[in-house]
């Protein structure tokens, strides 16, 4: 708590104004982030009761609402099933090359689902290359693909990072010391993990399981190359074909969907077990022998990372080498699309980090109710689907015809209405690498500043900001690499004929021509290898 003298002395050197002007600031950031879902909402009330619920109760609404939580539960459950006992193994156990695979696990993160979901249905569909490999050995058919059972595979392959890397962390946390005085109390393994470390790592879990099923309500090009109908995939549809009422409807009941997953996973995390004291040594010297299981333990990570990997790699090699990518000019990469999407996603990398830094600095230095609300409002837009987004950007930028005052209609489909989305979208990844950085600045550092004489202001910029830097870089990266990969946003939002590397994508896959795809995605996998680098200098 603040005294009463400190508060004089603020007031008395100026930085009490300040201080409310960083707080009035970052309100205002807060605000314009959350303005533009009021439009959905708006929208939503604009449709009568009667049709509303004629809308809402279509079989085809409850097939898409059933499929959702299908495809929500089943990524979300498979998930923690290959994540935790991933990260057990390479945290606990001495399974052969814990270094090499306690990486190769992590990479699918950095390949976007809908590159992983095109390559899975070339490769295992009808007519797919596996199928021409099996067909001298008799078998004409292959079990199929779409649907949902291909979808939850797919997108699994791609989320399950999230629980790995948070497990992972809780065990690299965990006193092992607390392992040992269990198996001292007569437990058994099983017994000890389920007693001990199950209770330690609960909460890292829940925080991954959360990001997961987050990725799964709200991944739209997955469900739609496996032909599986639900919430992003119809709300595309209707949005296309002018039924906005009934893709308002949609958005709210998704919207409400990811409100559910927030409640639960906060009480999930609320009502998690105690954390160790320890250092995190189990990563250095492994505590548990597998025995005659060492190396057919090595089976699993080398499954799932080889079928996430190994089938993209395949099939895009395969097609950069057969493919003539001249038949279509017009699905032809440009220059002109490898530029636009390289500087949407800088300006809204530059953006976001702008707008970010009063916030967490807010955030990180006053310890008051607006302050941690102010950054709290800044995730909404990370948990809102894309889709989601996007339409409700659409009602922002056309107006409200329910007040017949349209709100800013000239820019509707244009870049900065594109980077306003991405940035609300991803900003979130900034605001905690700054916040985090921030939280790390020896306030001694900014006293003796000021006691040289220095403004709060200059002190800032001569002490603070240098510290903060590299944790400006990384948010700045983060939201360049999101942004990249961001598919239905930049569908809804982009101006017309304003190609991109996600679009160039989706067009092929629209033709069923995936080969024109390739060097987009050889391209995409590039990039996503400088978090590789990030990986590999972490850990070491």
């Amino acid at each position: 708590m603040t005294s009463p003298i400190d508060r004089l002395r603020a007031i008395a050197d100026g930085s009490a104004d300040r201080s409310t002007g960083l707080t009035l600031l970052a309100g205002a950031i807060a605000a314009t982030l959350l303005v533009p879902l009021t439009w959905l909402v708006l929208e939503a009330t604009r449709v009568e009761p009667d049709r509303a619920w004629a809308l809402l109760a279509r079989p085809a609404t409850v097939d898409v609402l059933a499929n959702t939580l299908l495809l929500m539960g089943g990524v979300t459950g498979l998930s923690i099933l290959i994540g935790v006992p991933l990260a057990w193994l390479t945290v606990q156990t001495d399974l052969p090359f814990r270094r090499f695979w306690s990486v190769v696990v992590a990479l699918p993160l950095v390949i976007p689902s809908y590159i992983g979901a095109f390559t899975f249905v070339s490769a295992f569909g009808p007519r797919g290359e596996f199928q021409a490999i099996l067909q001298p050995l008799g078998i004409d058919r292959l079990p199929e693909i779409y649907g949902l059972p291909g979808s939850i595979l797919v997108i699994t392959l791609y989320t399950y990072p999230y629980v790995y890397l948070t497990a992972r962390a809780g065990l690299l946390s965990f006193d092992p010391t607390l392992l040992e005085a269990a198996r001292t109390l007569n437990h058994g393994r099983l017994q000890a993990f389920r007693r001990v470390t199950l209770p330690h790592v609960r909460p890292s879990i829940a925080a991954g399981a959360l990001l997961a099923a987050l990725y799964a309500v709200s991944d739209f090009g997955t469900p739609v190359i496996m032909r599986l109908p639900v919430f992003t995939r119809q709300i595309f549809v209707e949005l296309d074909s002018f039924g906005q009422d009934y893709a308002s409807l949609l958005s709210l009941q998704l919207l409400g969907i990811v409100l559910v997953i927030l409640a639960i996973e906060s009480r999930l995390r609320s009502d998690g077990g105690g954390h160790g004291d320890g250092v995190g040594t189990a990563g250095e010297e492994p505590l548990i022998s597998l025995g005659v299981w060492r190396w057919p333990a090595t089976l699993l990570p080398a499954t799932v990372a080889g079928a996430a990997l190994l089938v993209p790699l395949w099939i895009l090699g395969l097609w950069f080498v057969t493919a003539d990518l001249t038949a279509r000019p017009s699905l032809a990469l440009q220059l002109s699309t490898v530029t636009n999407s390289v500087g949407v996603a800088a300006a809204a990398a530059f953006v976001a980090v702008a707008t970010s830094v009063p916030v967490a600095y807010l955030a990180a230095k006053h310890d008051s109710l607006a302050a941690r609300l102010f950054e709290r409002a800044t995730y909404v837009g990370f948990a809102v689907p894309g889709i989601v987004l996007g339409l409700a950007l659409v009602f922002f930028a056309t107006g409200f015809d329910g007040i017949d005052l349209p709100l800013l209609p000239a820019i509707y489909q244009t870049v900065p209405l594109l980077i306003f989305a991405y940035v609300v979208r991803f900003m979130p990844q900034a605001v905690g690498s700054i916040h985090t950085s921030t939280l790390q600045v020896d306030p001694q550092l900014v006293e003796a500043a000021r006691t040289l004489g220095e403004t709060p202001l200059r002190a800032f910029r001569t002490v603070t900001l240098p510290l903060v830097t590299p944790g400006i870089v990384a948010g700045g990266a983060l939201v360049f690499l999101t942004t990249m990969k961001e598919l239905p946003a930049t569908l809804i939002l982009r101006p017309t004929g304003f190609e991109t590397l996600v679009t160039v994508i989706w067009r092929a896959q629209e033709n069923a021509i995936y080969q024109y795809a390739v060097v987009t995605s050889l391209l995409f996998l590039a990039v996503s290898g400088l978090s590789m680098v990030v990986l590999l200098r972490q850990d070491s």
